[in-house]
């Protein structure tokens, strides 16, 4: 009991944090954007992005001294195991829409202790929807409890994934004809989200990091849903892996499918 009491003291410290680093993007969106690249021209990163990562960083180390800090922008380098209390930041997921739309992204954190989940948020900053869930106890949307998730047929389902690589893969492209229909949002930690909610049904994606899924999967447990990589294989969170986020009537069919696995 002591640390389920745990569990909900960093979850709600964390959603704290989250809505006074939001306010900072906000603020932020207005001023000039430093735009930086990382691995290729797509991969963009700005000092928002920085700051809202050192906010958490110096947040958490100061309350909370033992606890160590997996973050996209360069935090993730000192981790190499999940031991003890790991919080999985991606302190904005999205950030091409970010500097291209201003909406469309999320600020995304998991909390694990020694690799399993504790507690997952996903905050779409700008329609201001949290996404909340402590292991156990239900996944919520700005506090209304989330549904577990009903059965649905493959080919009613809903699809989110990335048009390019339907465009040069014919097996991913014969799957968008078999469902009723694909999207793409282009923020991973949102697109689990919307499994766990049931706006979609399933997410697909070829190469994510740790913080990309850290948050959504603990929301996607909560509410009965899968996700695994796409040889249906448990995500390690050390390292980047592909990802099935789905509705569990059409998890396994999805692997299958379109990937030729068991």
């Amino acid at each position: 009991m002591t640390e389920q009491l745990n569990y909900f003291k960093w979850k709600q410290q964390a959603e704290a944090w989250m809505r006074e680093a939001a306010d900072y993007i906000r603020w932020q969106m207005h001023e000039q954007l430093d735009i930086k690249t990382k691995e290729h021209k797509n991969d963009l990163v700005t000092h928002v992005d920085e700051g809202v990562e050192n906010f958490f960083i110096n947040k958490i180390s100061e309350t909370y001294p033992s606890h160590r800090v997996m973050g996209e922008e360069g935090s993730f380098k000192k981790i190499d195991d999940l031991s003890g209390v790991v919080w999985i930041l991606d302190p904005i997921d999205g950030t091409m829409n970010f500097v291209h739309q201003k909406s469309f992204f999320a600020i995304s954190l998991g909390i694990y202790v020694d690799g399993e989940p504790a507690a997952g948020l996903v905050y779409d900053v700008m329609a201001d929807e949290l996404y909340s869930a402590v292991a156990g106890f239900g996944a919520f949307l700005n506090g209304k409890r989330l549904p577990k998730l009903g059965r649905v047929k493959l080919d009613e389902s809903i699809l989110s994934i990335n048009p390019g690589w339907a465009s040069k893969d014919e097996t991913v492209r014969n799957l968008i004809e078999t469902v009723r229909g694909a999207r793409s949002y282009g923020v991973a930690s949102l697109e689990i989200a919307y499994v766990a909610s049931g706006r979609l049904d399933s997410y697909i994606s070829l190469n994510l990091a740790p913080w990309d899924v850290a948050g959504g999967i603990i929301l996607l447990q909560e509410t009965g849903g899968l996700a695994t990589n796409l040889k249906g294989e448990t995500l390690t969170l050390l390292k980047k892996d592909s990802l099935i986020a789905a509705n569990p009537s059409i998890h396994d069919g999805l692997v299958n499918r379109a990937f030729g696995t068991t």
